[in-house]
């Protein structure tokens, strides 16, 4: 059984910048998410790879997370026939910690920028980069579920001045 810890940090500075070490395009789409149960997807990375992943939330942004690789031509497929879905690029960055990466969002949701961290056991002793903002770990609505479900250009001003956009 796969388990995912990680932090998730909106971005207030583009320093992150700095930092980048690669980065690829993601097609990400859901067959089904539920905010306190299973959430089901299918990426496609940088149009080379793509996976089916299965997420189950355990405790305390704790995820049971099972990932599989799919044939692309199948990852096409399915995405076409998705209701759901979001595309952003993601950068992974070169820093002490843990894996942070970047996800800068595109279309309904640009210009959202979200940082997240995959962290081991101890998540409590993370080093927080000075350009990462107000932390939104276990926020669903900022969830990839929701925010395919609910784009943020679909929002109210006020939810937008929630997260300074």
């Amino acid at each position: 059984m796969g388990i995912e810890i990680e932090r998730r940090f909106l971005i207030q500075k583009n320093d992150w910048q700095l930092s980048i070490k690669a980065e690829k395009y993601i097609q990400q789409g859901y067959i089904s998410s539920d905010s306190g149960g299973w959430t089901t997807r299918v990426r496609i990375d940088s149009y080379k790879t793509a996976f089916l992943t299965l997420k189950y939330p355990l405790k305390n942004n704790i995820n049971n997370e099972f990932e599989y690789l799919i044939p692309l031509d199948d990852a096409k497929s399915i995405w076409k026939l998705l209701a759901y879905k979001i595309t952003k690029k993601r950068y992974l960055l070169s820093l002490k910690g843990g894996d942070w990466i970047v996800d800068c969002f595109e279309n309904e949701n640009a210009p959202l920028m979200i940082a997240e961290v995959e962290v081991g056991r101890n998540i409590s002793n993370l080093a927080k980069p000075d350009w990462c903002d107000q932390e939104i770990t276990g926020n669903y609505k900022l969830s990839n579920a929701s925010l395919a479900k609910h784009p943020i250009r679909n929002w109210s001003k006020d939810e937008k001045q929630l997260i300074n956009l």
